[in-house]
């Protein structure tokens, strides 16, 4: 049997297009993108294990990750010891499953843990080689577990390939792993012929879009907003914050209080991949107050989508938005009060400074161009051209 195939292993594949997969979305569209080149697997998370459909492109393995997002659960916290210890029981066996007639000539996990584990691991028993690409939360929170850093520096180690996706990522990877990873950021496809025109004046819109949790820092935003003075309200036409997550209720009851204040603050769920395409050409500034974070897929929508930036500086989001020329605010801390002062210098200043910079740093973000790169390194023969 000839070894012709790519399995992605991967923890964020969407199972439904509710907007709840976050990552997921990515990892479907370069999952596409590589299968209009090569035979594509993918083993992602369902609510119930199935078989991948013959014929499909991709075919996909599901394991069961039941309702609760694997994300939310913790090796720090005992009562999540049997549940994830069932999770990794189905990726193994589906893993397995995928690699089982022999066509599977590299494994690519997306993340480093658990899916970089399990590569390993089945890894070893066929003599199959895996590559892991890093998110900031494999080096910035598993990365800080003493035993699971052990872990995850074996499974770099092993690898025959390591990426991460931001610049000081891929740095402090390096210094817990012992070896260099690789710099490649992950993107979504464009859903939305070119780019809508940008507003010519205020009052401005802006947008929060993404997961309810204090990583992202929705909590903070809320804060910052009620620190607003009047004459940067006075600029605002409205702010959406659309998402979802663990912070449900403290989002709700602090979207109340503003809307209680006369505030334009729209609340919405987590969106379709075509509703949050929608919302970003309909806004003036994405806001992304994140405590910890690398380069959020988020990011890259609104910068393809010709919209500037207001971001925390923290990991590679003040190097990119200040960079040669600037595609956005930077908020020097992850405060509310640095927060506030940003979204108030943005809405003085308004977008159009900022497009020049928008489109170039979107160059860096081509779908195409990273689907080059992991073809390329996970050595798999291109057939289908």
């Amino acid at each position: 049997m000839k070894r012709d195939s790519l399995l992605l292993i991967s923890t964020s594949y969407p199972d439904a297009a509710d907007g709840s997969e976050a990552a997921g979305a990515f990892v479907a569209d370069l999952a596409h993108v590589l299968a209009t080149r090569l035979p594509v697997r993918v083993v992602g998370p369902g609510r119930v294990p199935s078989a991948g459909q013959p014929g499909a492109t991709p075919a996909v393995w599901r394991f069961a990750a039941g309702d609760r997002p694997l994300s939310l659960l913790s090796p720090k916290v005992p009562t999540d010891w049997p549940r994830l210890a069932a999770v990794l029981r189905s990726m193994r066996r589906q893993v397995q499953a995928a690699v089982a007639d022999g066509r599977v000539a590299h494994i690519l996990a997306l993340w480093a843990l658990p899916s970089g584990w399990i590569a390993h691991d089945v890894g070893r028993r066929t003599h199959i080689p895996y590559s892991i690409w890093a998110l900031g939360s494999d080096i910035w929170t598993l990365g800080k577990v003493p035993g699971v850093a052990c872990l995850l520096r074996r499974v770099a180690a092993d690898a025959d390939g390591c990426f991460a996706d931001g610049l000081q990522l891929a740095a402090d990877a390096e210094r817990i792993c012992g070896r260099a990873f690789g710099f490649l950021p992950s993107t979504r496809r464009t859903l939305l012929p070119g780019i809508a025109p940008l507003r010519s004046s205020a009052p401005w819109r802006l947008l929060f879009l993404g997961r309810w949790h204090p990583n992202k820092g929705v909590d903070l935003l809320l804060q910052a907003l009620q620190q607003l003075p009047e004459e940067a309200w006075s600029a605002i036409d409205r702010v959406t914050i659309a998402g979802g997550g663990p912070l449900e209720q403290q989002v709700q009851a602090g979207v109340a209080a503003l809307q209680a204040d006369r505030r334009p603050v729209r609340l919405s769920g987590f969106l379709s991949a075509q509703e949050a395409a929608e919302a970003m050409s309909e806004t003036d500034w994405l806001v992304i107050p994140s405590r910890i974070e690398s380069i959020p897929v988020v990011l890259s929508d609104a910068l393809k989508s010709g919209r500037p930036v207001v971001v925390t500086a923290v990991g590679d989001m003040g190097e990119l938005v200040n960079g040669p020329r600037a595609c956005g605010i930077v908020a020097e801390v992850p405060t509310a009060e640095s927060i506030a002062a940003a979204i108030a210098k943005a809405v003085v200043l308004g977008p159009a400074p900022f497009l020049d910079g928008v489109l170039e740093v979107a160059a860096r973000f081509d779908l195409e161009r990273i689907a080059d790169r992991v073809q390329a390194a996970t050595v798999v023969p291109n057939d289908k051209g």
